[in-house]
């Protein structure tokens, strides 16, 4: 596995997300993905399944300090007491002594963010979590928030994949010095039906799904495709081993579209 080093947080940049699963699916594939060499899983207050994810990652055998577990407070709860009840209470469904990264799932423009950041980070000071961070917030929201937090924040979490361009969103990300994980990073299914993912998939020998996913970490981003196959987790491991040339990378960009977003919904930000 290899690492994003980001304010202090070491991430694996391959995660299991875990949106959709639900129940002893989610377990299975949780407890599998970890006996497979995974090291990070991604849940979320609103998946309903972090009581499952905490199933899995027990029946891995696997030592705590071993997994990075992210969950994400709903923006129904981001007033500062929710805030901390919700986080503890995520705590508390995944049975874990602490989280490794908390996020804000999407911003919420009806509760001030001043509060809202500032128990985010009483969650990083009390020891809820290690580290904190945010999603889907957009650049100005994601320089509003940098400016209101008094521990460092480690990542922004966004839909990215080939279909949408997000380099405006990732630029920013870096000059704040924070890592980018992006979820959806298949396009929700399309990767493997892409013509031209295929093309350079066929003169490498992988799959469009791995070339895909390795599109995103050579612009130095966490993934976290969601599956329950047990085939498919293990594909998408395979992406350590091989590295696409400048050709292939440009040609990939070029499927990017500003209107290129699957992820949306009333409560979503303006996006950039």
């Amino acid at each position: 596995m290899q690492y994003a080093q980001a304010n202090g947080a070491r991430i694996p940049v391959l995660g299991l997300g875990t949106w959709e699963l639900r129940g002893r699916a989610c377990a299975a594939a949780v407890e599998e993905a970890v006996r497979l060499g995974y090291r990070h899983v991604d849940t979320a207050e609103m998946y309903g399944n972090e009581e499952a994810v905490g199933e899995g990652l027990r029946a891995s055998g696997i030592a705590r300090d071993e997994v990075f577990v992210t969950t994400k407070v709903w923006p129904d709860n981001l007033a500062p007491k929710d805030l901390e009840r919700a986080a503890k209470h995520s705590l508390s469904r995944l049975r874990l002594q602490y989280l490794d990264l908390l996020l804000i799932h999407w911003p919420n423009p009806r509760i001030p963010l001043a509060g809202t950041m500032a128990a985010l980070c009483r969650m990083q000071e009390t020891g809820v979590a290690r580290h904190v961070g945010i999603s889907n917030f957009t650049v100005p929201l994601m320089a509003e928030a940098m400016r209101l937090a008094t521990v460092p924040l480690v990542t922004n979490q966004f839909e990215w994949h080939p279909w949408l361009d997000q380099s405006q969103l990732v630029a920013a990300c870096r000059r704040h010095g924070l890592a980018v994980t992006a979820y959806s990073p298949l396009g929700r299914g399309r990767a493997a039906r892409d013509a031209t993912l295929a093309r350079i998939a066929a003169r490498v020998g992988k799959t469009g799904g791995q070339v895909c996913l390795r599109f995103l970490l050579q612009q130095g981003a966490i993934v976290i495709p969601r599956t329950a196959r047990r085939a498919r987790l293990r594909e998408n491991m395979e992406v350590f081993d091989f590295e696409l040339g400048v050709e292939d990378i440009e040609d990939i960009r070029g499927l990017g579209r500003r209107g290129g977003r699957m992820v949306d919904w009333t409560g979503a930000p303006d996006w950039d």
